[in-house]
């Protein structure tokens, strides 16, 4: 005899019709609809609100919408990183410096940043009409004097292009007491903690594609530093700001984080099968 199979029943752990309405609403509300799960998660537990694991929202998101990413993603290859440790604020800096479309075919401005790798925050930027060691001089003896970086301390790392290579660079890094750090050779792209930033930064739904002017070009990254430093939640720092980490309000934040889930593990155990959930 055959018999049609029942549907499993609804865990009693599972979140309401309502409830999961709730989340669907915030992941596509305007200040979410760019925003990953997991920067959903990290940004309402550090407002005191609880919704639902990451995992949840996935699933309420695929319950209701093809779960696909918001914008094109570029794809790079994958090279061995280079050999970078860092365990606070202001040993390691890494800089880079990226082509901005212009106007016409062929007509670029460069943008140069310098950004700490322990945070991820970029203590300095500029935004030129041309590639050169000297402008790269300037803005990185500005930024060590910025934030009161001491002879012997740091290291700055970049790849092999001819502005980090070039005597005039290396001269002023021996002057100002710091060691600078090359990638390997042949790889013209292995500054991964740059790499990543600058991927951020184009990707961004403000990022215009292309600037009619130097002007614009710096009007939009005054805009977007800020952003990046002060609320840009980082993947690879806990989905925290940069700016949380390189002033040291990260364990803070993350005791904060552990005492709302504990609150919403209280209020509701059976939705935690494994247990009192921690910060993802």
């Amino acid at each position: 005899m055959t018999g049609h199979q029942q549907p499993r029943p609804t865990p009693a752990r599972a979140l309401s019709e309502e409830e999961q309405d709730r989340v669907f609403e915030v992941l596509c509300s305007d200040r979410f609809v760019d925003r990953s799960p997991a920067e959903v998660v990290a940004t309402l537990l550090d407002e005191g609100v609880y919704l639902s694991s990451e995992r949840t929202m996935y699933r309420v998101l695929a319950s209701r919408a093809p779960v696909q990413e918001r914008r094109p993603q570029r794809s790079h290859p994958n090279y061995k990183k280079p050999e970078l440790m860092a365990t606070g604020p202001g040993q390691v800096w890494s800089w880079d410096i990226t082509r901005l479309l212009g106007p016409q075919k062929w007509s670029y401005f460069y943008l140069y940043v310098i950004l700490d790798i322990f945070s991820r925050y970029v203590v300095g930027w500029m935004v030129a009409n041309r590639e050169n060691s000297a402008l790269a001089g300037r803005l990185i003896q500005q930024s060590c004097l910025k934030h009161g970086v001491q002879p012997q301390i740091l290291t700055l790392h970049s790849d092999r292009g001819a502005p980090m290579t070039s005597q005039c660079t290396a001269q002023l890094l021996a002057d100002l007491g710091v060691t600078r750090s090359l990638s390997r050779p042949q790889v013209s792209d292995d500054n991964p903690f740059s790499e990543a930033q600058f991927k951020t930064l184009k990707y961004h739904p403000s990022f215009p594609g292309r600037f009619e002017d130097q002007n614009q070009a710096k009007t939009f990254c005054r805009s977007f530093f800020p952003w990046y430093n002060n609320e840009h939640r980082h993947g690879g720092i806990s989905m925290l700001t940069p700016y949380q980490v390189h002033f040291g309000l990260a364990d803070q934040i993350i005791a904060g984080r552990e005492a709302v889930l504990r609150d919403a593990w209280a209020a509701n155990p059976e939705r935690f099968v494994s247990g009192m959930p921690k910060p993802e």
